[in-house]
């Protein structure tokens, strides 16, 4: 028998045993046998060097159309032992449709509802304009209080209240930001009027009860250009009450205060009706229009510009919107109490929806 007729015969037997194969496993027996480093069509390419000049050309061809044919056989054989062998799975496994779900231990993951909260108050004002501006935990005196327009004998100044740093190089006073008004303070800095700016994060405090710890979480807002008034001020707060606690419509009330680096300066409280407790006033935030000092400070013109300040504590409107009575709690890292407020993870909070649970 001649080689055309040799090459042939192999081509034709491993065709059948890839036919006969009736299981996965055998299948790739026949694939090792055939095309495996050591298989029968793998020598005949390792072969080519022994055959003469003139023949190379047509050997390689015909050994390289034996190989495709093999592949694409193989290939095809597994389509329908892998298609059985579902086919065989489907008529032996049977799923009780009725039985409840177990969910597993990838649902038992919460969502702290401070999360929820800060994504969904963030979502608010972003829908009124606002950016997000963020700035280091760690700050100087100047950023935090001089800036500020806070004098020097304030008590928020005093070690009892504030964590200090040592000092750096250069002498300045560092510090754990006691709010996030720094990062308002590094905006004005920085960019030109207008400015329309939101400020969340951790902010730290020496106070530890019922309703304080030591770090808690805060937002503030900014808005610096030549013609906002405390109107305008006025409107943003009610709506993003009535967003956040998804009321219709919300009662408020502007009580006269003082910041050093508002004036005017008022506390805004709210008719608990929002939270379903009618009868009573809840404290939730301070505002004010933000003092000429502070613009000043922050190399911008007071006669040019004005604008409008607040921050409340994003912890403090958590507990308030959920019943949750301790601020200790939200830090306790008990699983039991984080399966009972916390949020699925595909609880994305909406303007429309809330962070509903």
């Amino acid at each position: 028998m001649d080689a055309a007729a040799d090459l042939k015969a192999l081509e034709a037997r491993l065709l059948t045993e890839i036919d006969n194969a009736a299981t996965l496993a055998a299948l790739d027996d026949v694939r090792i046998a055939a095309l495996g480093k050591k298989g029968s069509v793998s020598e005949l390419m390792a072969g080519i060097g022994k055959v003469p000049p003139e023949e190379k050309k047509a050997y390689g061809a015909t050994v390289n159309t034996i190989k495709t044919r093999v592949s694409d056989a193989l290939a095809a054989r597994k389509a329908v032992l892998d298609s059985a062998a579902v086919d065989a799975r489907l008529a032996t496994e049977r799923a009780d449709v009725t039985l409840p779900v177990r969910l597993g231990p990838l649902s038992e993951g919460r969502i702290h509802p401070v999360s929820q909260v800060f994504e969904e108050v963030v979502e608010i004002f972003a829908d009124m304009g606002f950016a997000v501006a963020e700035g280091p935990d760690i700050e100087t005196d100047d950023l935090n209080f001089t800036r500020l327009n806070i004098p020097p004998e304030h008590p928020a100044r005093q070690d009892h209240d504030t964590f200090y740093l040592n000092q750096t190089g250069d002498g300045a006073r560092m510090l754990l930001r006691t709010h996030t008004s720094p990062v308002q303070i590094r905006t004005m800095m920085s960019q030109k009027p207008p400015i329309r700016i939101i400020a969340p994060g951790r902010v730290y405090r020496i106070d530890s009860d019922a309703t304080h710890t030591p770090m808690f979480h805060q937002i503030e807002a900014l808005v610096i250009d030549e013609a906002t008034h405390m109107g305008h001020l006025k409107w943003v707060l009610e709506e993003f009450c009535k967003a956040f606690f998804e009321v219709d419509d919300v009662k408020m009330r502007f009580r006269a205060s003082h910041f050093p680096f508002t004036e005017p300066s008022m506390e805004v409280d709210i008719d608990a009706a929002a939270i379903g407790k009618p009868g009573r006033w809840l404290e939730i935030l301070g505002a004010g229009m933000v003092h000429p000092n502070v613009i000043r400070n922050c190399g911008l013109d007071p006669e040019k510009y004005q604008g409008f300040a607040f921050g409340m504590g994003l912890d403090r409107i958590t507990m308030l919107k959920y019943g949750i009575p301790d601020l200790r709690d939200m830090f306790s890292a008990d699983l039991r109490w984080m399966k009972h407020y916390g949020f699925l993870p595909l609880d994305i909070p909406t303007i429309s929806g809330g962070a509903a649970g």
